[in-house]
């Protein structure tokens, strides 16, 4: 009965994110900030003379895409309206953007007509006289244009609370034409974001000051617009205003480097505002039902004048609201969704710190495509994070949520009350405890209608003791060679109407392959289900694990095995690095949310696997250059190639004809497109 239980809700999740036929697809870039020369800038960082080739690769990029149109949220040129150099950046923006072969719809930032009016700050505010310059380089400050089926709406945010005629002109306009466009899909491009990360919260130079904050919100939950894409912040966060999704972008230029403050870390390079994995822009695939916004890292790739462009034939992108097939979970071991204060440093912000949460994870999460995420009872039972984990339900994702013993009838109630956002429940204890927790457990199953597995918690009785070492770090769930423990336990009536099932923990030194493969056979022999735990750490807390191409290697296996079993809800043992404490390791991110070779990796078998029908295992070989793990769909063979290190050249043992992928750089070909000591995949032609 549960099984069927978990289908039902499983199916209803897939039916809510199905977002039907594939419409068409538009580009959003945000504050080019471009010079008036070529690698020459007014700004006293280094990294501002980047921005004409940074945003002339950015171009290329898009015109390989042939999206619909292009929308570009402000900050078109780095000078101000006030300098000398301002109409010199304009032309030089004009130049680069003649190169693109798509519509292009503009609306101005703050350096572009100035900053909204902001007593503390010495940079010129918006004018009429600088608005009136803009329309006539430019066009039209506001405006909003149809498109297959849509209506897009440009704003000029500069000049809302501004006091200027502009603004009450503007404001009419806009009621009126989300009044016109009632019930219709509706979006909106604006450079300052209404806020950043709530909507209470005080005014900085970074949002919309109220009365017009309010306005704003009112009317976006009024009219209910599908999306609002935002700029100036040159940095990501995500939230919803009412069902409209709020998305705040990078730049293609540089970091705002204040928020560097958001990682526990020392910042990237120059002080992070040349950490090139955060530039970008965003690809939004608009369906029937819904949109997808991609975010497309650019590296801070640069492309000199006239020098010709190519794009690398690579998978197509993954995204949680998409990745429907996504077996393998990660373990939130950090703070996923943490509020921070950012320290005022005398730049654009002296005289208050500002509180902002780290949106970086919930970005590398919706770039690989992970819908499983395990996290502590305590999240559910903080509302901010409940909050956060219900709005994430909405796009995909699913919550594992663990606790030691038999939850408090508190928790209990919560567990019921928000039993939407669970997915499943995890429940750790001491085998000698399983039998006295049964009847409550089998209570909170049939109430909160969701599945609960059994982790043992090894005590000293399990541990490994020599007569001089002993194992004092925490150890929880199930190993195969318990299955006589398991077995009695299950052959109580009561434990089937209380669980679901238990967690297998597979330890470092046992490949997926195997793990995952008797981890089902255990529990089908069984007549029960198993959750499987991969880990990435080491058995010994004081060992550290960094060999990137190891731990992707393990990552790749890992999720084969997955897309093989797909019923079986399988969890690495960690998302971001674990570089400090005990149990070491690199995971998929690190510590600032750019991506690891494993992150790479799961990416690109995601999106490389979900082309193609259920994979068979079928036969895995140790090598001297690494591992073989042959597997067959649709009646045609595929290989997972894993080297030993990063001269192996394992392409020698495969079929030269067959179809490649690098599973780190996701580019498809022939064997020479393959990168040694780079796991990749081999498919058979035809």
């Amino acid at each position: 009965m549960a099984k069927k239980k978990r289908a039902t809700l499983h199916m209803h999740r897939l039916n809510k994110n199905n977002l039907g036929k594939h419409l068409f697809r538009f580009v959003v870039i945000a504050d080019t900030h471009c010079n008036q020369e070529e690698n020459r800038s007014a700004s006293p960082f280094a990294v501002n003379a980047l921005a004409n080739t940074r945003a002339r690769h950015v171009i290329s990029e898009i015109n390989q895409l042939s999206p619909s149109f292009v929308i570009h949220l402000g900050d078109l040129v780095h000078p101000v309206p006030e300098l000398p150099s301002f109409l010199p950046a304009v032309e030089q923006f004009k130049l680069l953007t003649r190169e693109l072969n798509v519509n292009l719809h503009l609306i101005p930032g703050n350096h572009d007509v100035g900053d909204k009016p902001v007593a503390w700050m010495p940079a010129g505010t918006v004018t009429t006289e600088f608005v009136n310059q803009y329309r006539e380089l430019f066009g039209d400050d506001f405006y909003s244009f149809d498109t297959n089926g849509c209506h897009i709406v440009m704003i000029n945010a500069q000049i809302i609370n501004s006091g200027l005629p502009r603004e009450e002109e503007q404001r009419s306009w806009l009621e009126e034409d989300f009044k016109r466009h009632a019930g219709g899909r509706i979006f909106i491009g604006i450079h300052y974001p209404p806020y950043v990360t709530d909507r209470h919260e005080a005014s900085s130079y970074d949002n919309i000051d109220e009365p017009g904050r309010s306005w704003l919100l009112a009317l976006i939950e009024q009219y209910r617009p599908e999306a609002i894409f935002c700029g100036h912040v040159h940095n990501f966060w995500y939230d919803v205003i009412g069902s409209t999704e709020m998305y705040l972008l990078p730049s293609t230029a540089f970091v705002r480097h204040d928020y560097s403050e958001l990682y526990r870390v020392g910042p990237g390079k120059e002080q992070g505002r040349n950490e090139a994995e955060k530039l970008g822009y965003f690809v939004v695939e608009v369906h029937e039902r819904g949109h997808v916004a991609h975010f497309v890292r650019t590296y801070g790739n640069e492309q000199k004048s006239g020098a010709p462009y190519s794009k690398k034939n690579v998978l197509s992108p993954v995204h949680t609201k998409t990745n429907f097939v996504a077996p393998v979970g990660v373990d939130l071991r950090h703070p996923w969704q943490e509020i921070m204060e950012v320290a005022a440093t005398g730049g654009v912000q002296e005289f208050e710190r500002k509180k902002v949460r780290n949106d970086y994870p919930l970005m590398a999460m919706w770039e690989l495509g992970i819908r499983k995420l395990r996290v502590p009872l305590h999240d559910l039972m903080d509302q901010n994070l409940r909050d956060r984990m219900r709005l994430l339900t909405t796009v995909g994702h699913r919550f594992t949520v663990h606790h030691f013993g038999l939850p408090s009838s508190q928790e209990r109630s919560a567990l019921i009350e928000f039993r939407d956002v669970v997915d499943t429940l995890e429940i750790v204890a001491p085998m000698t405890e399983f039998p006295v927790l049964l009847n409550p457990l089998a209570d909170l199953r049939r109430l909160g209608q969701f599945p609960i597995f059994l982790s043992k918690l090894r005590k000293h009785e399990d541990a490994q003791y020599d007569g001089s070492h002993f194992n004092h770090f925490i150890n929880h769930g199930f190993v195969i060679a318990e299955r006589k423990q398991v077995s009695e336990l299950f052959e109580r009536p009561e434990a089937h109407a209380a669980a679901d099932g238990v967690v297998i923990r597979v330890i470092r030194q046992r490949t997926a392959w195997e793990a995952v493969q008797d981890a089902v056979a255990f529990a089908t022999d069984l007549g029960i289900r198993a959750t499987v735990q991969i880990r990435l750490a080491a058995d010994n807390p004081a060992e550290v694990l960094q060999n990137d191409l190891d731990i992707a290697n393990r990552v790749a296996e890992t999720v084969l095995t997955g897309f093989a079993y797909p019923d079986t809800d399988i969890i690495l043992d960690t998302f971001e690095d674990i570089d400090r404490g005990y149990f070491s390791r690199n995971g998929l991110v690190d510590r600032r949310c750019n991506l690891r070779a494993a992150g790479f990796v799961y990416k690109n078998m995601h999106a490389a696997l979900s082309e193609l029908p259920r994979p068979t295992l079928t036969e895995r070989k140790v090598l001297e250059d690494g591992a073989l793990c042959s597997f067959s769909t649709a009646g045609k063979r595929g290989t997972l190639a894993l080297p030993r290190s990063d001269k192996s050249d394992m392409s020698s043992l495969l079929d030269a004809k067959g179809y490649w992928i690098d599973l780190i750089t996701g580019q498809r070909g022939s064997a020479a497109d393959v990168i040694h000591g780079h796991p990749f995949l081999c498919l058979q032609q035809g």
